[in-house]
């Protein structure tokens, strides 16, 4: 137990440096994406072939990484653009399955390949298209907001769970994940939102209850992505996606929340900002 403490103690204080560094200048920023997504996606399809399912893992991996590569040429990419990717990509899954000799769970493949690309790569990738929501410093604080909000929850839920932690949340999900961990969950967050509200454009204006209210969502939405990856784990039978993180698990048991609360504060600012 104590070098489980120690392993998560030393993986999120790198992640964290990592995290700094990455929205504080744009090279170690545009580095750090692009590899996430590339972790992320080759421990999604990993297990999805545990699980037997015949994905086509190298295609995912390259048209996923295409998706914030294509971001930093093209930042103000129109739907249009990105929904006519999205049936390219599905159109040549659909060639390589009938390329196959066996179409036996042909759905279930050529599905799963698609949604791993969009779960893991698109949703991951509105951080990017976040950044370029405002220019220079102004869109990397947008980042950091998001970002710090989202991190403090998961470590508001581990805190709280430990220490507090009683009454199950959802057990047929994760066993581990407490009620109180989910307060805890919630508290900071929306305490993260308030520190760092100086990261918002002034311009905005936003009242005291407007912040905490925007706390309590991101920390909510954060706590479904962390939910919604645990039932892929549970379904697959792995405890973790991976074990490049000493502590932590894989990549994916690390942005798992931000995969979610990333789209959720990209499409609310673009609205308030009327930019995007």
């Amino acid at each position: 137990m104590k070098a489980m403490k120690k392993d998560r103690v030393i993986s999120s204080t790198i992640m964290i440096l990592v995290t700094v560094a990455a929205i504080t200048n744009t090279m170690a920023f545009n580095i750090v994406l692009i590899s996430l997504i590339c972790a992320g996606l080759y421990e999604f399809f990993h297990m999805m072939q545990i699980k037997k399912i015949p994905v086509y893992s190298y295609t995912g991996i390259v048209f996923g990484l295409l998706i914030p590569v294509s971001l930093l040429f093209q930042p103000k990419l129109t739907g249009k653009i990105e929904l006519a990717f999205i049936v390219l990509v599905l159109l040549l899954i659909f060639l390589l399955q009938m390329a196959r000799n066996n179409n036996k769970d042909a759905i279930v493949g050529i599905s799963t390949t698609l949604f791993g690309v969009l779960y893991v790569s698109w949703f991951f990738s509105f951080l990017l298209k976040t950044k370029f929501l405002l220019p220079g410093k102004e869109g990397e604080y947008l980042v950091g907001f998001v970002l710090l909000v989202t991190k403090m929850g998961d470590i508001g839920a581990l805190a709280m769970g430990l220490r507090y932690g009683k009454h199950p949340l959802l057990p047929r999900i994760s066993p581990n994940k407490t009620i109180e961990g989910s307060i805890g969950s919630f508290v900071f967050s929306i305490a993260a939102a308030v520190l760092a509200q100086g990261l918002l454009p002034a311009s905005l204006q936003f009242s005291f209850w407007h912040i905490v209210m925007m706390g309590a969502f991101l920390g909510g939405i954060g706590q479904l992505g962390d939910l919604s990856e645990s039932m892929i784990k549970r379904d697959c039978q792995v405890k973790d996606s991976g074990k490049i993180l000493p502590g932590l698990g894989g990549v994916l048991d690390t942005i798992d929340s931000v995969l979610f609360t990333a789209p959720v504060f990209y499409f609310y600012m673009s609205s308030v900002l009327n930019v995007g």
